[in-house]
Parts: structure tokens; sequence; C-alpha cells
């Protein structure tokens, strides 16, 4: 499985981000993947998933609830992850990651539950 990030960079506080996950070389048909993000010196926060498994959910952080929305585009194989009204706290590099091997993939997946990730990509927010 093979997992990257684009979109990040550097925005104004207030502004808007959309991040890109192009996955591919899952083996099986249901997977999860998650949008994780990791500020210095802080643990991985969970920001957002999305599966298709058992009728499909999607779970957001309470920190970016209502602010972010994450989709995903199956004629792409792209996840994205919509960031409005962004803040110096949402400065991060962020992870995409994705599991496809538990009976239970339904959203939100623990961190640790993730086998793959991408090598992320920073985001900046200035103020």
């Amino acid at each position: 499985v093979q997992l990257v990030e684009s979109g990040g960079g550097l925005v104004q506080a207030g502004g808007s981000l959309r991040l890109s996950c192009a996955f591919s070389g899952f083996t099986y048909d249901e997977f999860a993947i998650g949008w994780y993000r990791q500020a210095p010196g802080k643990d991985y926060e969970g920001v957002s998933c999305i599966s298709n498994s058992d009728g499909g959910s999607t779970s957001y952080g309470s920190s970016v609830k209502g602010r972010f929305t994450i989709s995903r585009d199956d004629t792409k194989n792209t996840v994205y992850l919509q960031m409005n009204n962004l803040g110096p706290e949402d400065a991060a590099v962020y992870y995409c990651a994705a599991a496809d091997r538990y009976s239970d993939l339904r959203c939100p997946m623990h961190v640790y539950a993730m086998d793959y990730w991408g090598k992320g990509t920073p985001v900046t927010v200035s103020s």
C-alpha cells in the first residue's frame, strides 16, 4: 500500500487548504483512511477518518469538527481533507494513514491501528 500526501503549505490564519492523499495497492476492497497530525513536541492527534466498511463512516476530532471536511474520490483513488478557518493551533505535519486488515474498520480508527503511513505534509499557519 502506498499513500502520498500533498497540499500542505503556508496559509494565513482564517484561510483554507485542501490536503490530498493518493492511495494505491490495497489488497482488500474495504479499508479506512485517516488524517493524523503531529505538532512539534506533541503526540499524534486524530484529525479525521473515512471508511467504506460496514456501510461507510466518517469521523472528526473535536478540535476540527465544523471546520474540516473529509471526502473520497474512488475514481481518482484519492482522499481529501478540506480545512477551513485555519488557526495557529492547526499547524503541524499532517499524515495520511490507512488500515485494511481488521474486521472492524469503522471510524474513528486509533492511530496505533493504522498499518500504512504516508510521509506527511507540513501545514504552517501565520497569525
